[in-house]
């Protein structure tokens, strides 16, 4: 990728790409470098006799399997396996297998006719046990089906599908939210112990906060805070998330540029882009840090009429389009940060220990874009900086002008970057 090794001329055709390199899976290479195994494994349990289990599990399975969570190519994400089905002659299914990726989640959809199987109880409940003393990387998360679904008796607090009054459409997005918040937490977990000193334990109540929203938006125009409002209102009652909206959430008396900082870098950030939004100077602000600090953000397309500037800064990440009148949205508002949330820190998972090994690369969870090179961690050695990236590889015309503008900086996937290493 080095700009000396192209053409000094390169107004006629876009500088040629090879294919990207898949790092050899042989005993060379570690764990971590060749992730043979997934990097989080999803295990969806629920009794043969149970009638809607096989539905539930199919929409989690396809909710989990998307192209989004896959971190690199085609694989290496979440693996979701299924056990209902006995195995030869035992009365239950196969046993978990703990060791097969980084992280393992357990759901297990608990109802009558799992309660009433002395065998299946049995089953659940060492998966229950086995789970807890495993630690932080492996989570066991009960969902009550019917009121008879809370007899199972294991110590994890249950989701509690049975007591959702609503309809099965809403059902299912409650518990991919609640999954995916609690899926967010091992993840967080995990990262905070890759950044805390050596020998310093990350405290269990740091692992039982919420995630955090922070809810960027304009009060110069009719739709801005009535929006922000909303979404902070719809968390609040519906939501495992916590959110930050500055009118009622910056404490008297504190510097609000201060709190506001340090709040955007707390979690992720829902930038709610009304008509006068890119005309604020705040609201840029909050933008550039977001993407400064490579914080997970999505878009929420609320412009009514015209936007009279755009920023280029509101790019690469996800948008959702909503109507400013149109509440209803607002759940899949936050189905969608929480999707950019666990894709993003399943990347910074992925890329684990390189985070402390190698300071001088910056691992971004996006394609490259040349706000990243205020990010850049230059040090001593300025001519070899390297952003690395998932899959799949960036545009030819987005590498060009990357080499145009910093030749001196690389771009490169992270099965490039493993391969070269």
């Amino acid at each position: 990728h080095s700009a000396q090794n192209q053409p000094k001329s390169q107004s006629a055709e876009f500088p040629a790409r090879h294919a990207p390199v898949q790092p050899p899976k042989d005993k060379g290479y570690t764990a971590m470098d060749s992730q043979n195994g997934p990097l989080f494994a999803l295990h969806l349990i629920w009794h043969p006799l149970y009638s809607g289990g096989q539905e539930i599990a199919n929409y989690l399975r396809i909710h989990y399997s998307r192209d989004l969570y896959k971190i690199v190519g085609e694989e290496h994400g979440v693996d979701v396996l299924e056990r209902s089905d006995p195995v030869s002659d035992a009365p239950t299914p196969l046993p978990i297998d703990w060791d097969n990726a980084e992280f393992t989640a357990i759901v297990a959809l608990t109802e009558s006719m799992m309660v009433n199987d002395h065998e299946w109880v049995k089953y659940i409940r060492d998966i229950a046990q086995e789970a807890q003393a495993r630690g932080h990387s492996v989570g066991f998360f009960p969902v009550t089906m019917d009121s008879r679904g809370v007899e199972m008796e294991v110590d994890q607090q249950a989701l509690r599908w049975d007591i959702w009054k609503t309809t099965e459409a809403d059902r299912n997005r409650r518990l991919t939210s609640g999954l995916t918040h609690e899926f967010c937490r091992m993840l967080r977990h995990h990262l905070d112990e890759l950044r805390s000193p050596a020998g310093e334990e990350v405290s269990f109540q740091r692992y039982l906060e919420k995630i955090q929203i922070f809810i960027s938006h304009s009060k110069h125009d009719n739709d801005g805070e009535l929006l922000a409002g909303n979404i902070r209102d719809w968390i609040h009652k519906y939501s495992p998330l916590a959110s930050f909206f500055d009118v009622h959430d910056i404490p008297a008396g504190q510097p609000f540029h201060n709190v506001i900082m340090d709040q955007i870098d707390a979690g992720a950030v829902i930038a709610v882009h009304t008509d006068s939004y890119s005309s604020r100077k705040w609201c840029r602000r909050e933008v550039i840090e977001a993407k400064r600090r490579q914080v997970p953000m999505i878009v929420v397309d609320c412009v009514r009429d015209t936007d009279p500037r755009g920023i280029p800064y509101l790019g690469n990440v996800p948008i959702i389009r909503m109507e400013p009148n149109e509440k209803g949205r607002v759940g899949e508002v936050e189905g969608c940060i929480l999707d950019e949330i666990f894709r993003t820190w399943l990347w910074l998972c992925r890329v684990g220990q390189h985070l402390v090994d190698s300071p001088s690369v910056l691992f971004t969870a996006r394609p490259p874009e040349l706000i990243l090179l205020a990010a850049l961690p230059f040090g001593s050695d300025e001519l070899n900086q390297i952003i690395v990236y998932p899959e799949p590889l960036m545009g030819a015309d987005e590498e060009r002008l990357f080499m145009e503008i910093v030749p001196s900086v690389r771009v490169q996937t992270l099965t490039e970057w493993l391969e070269e290493r």
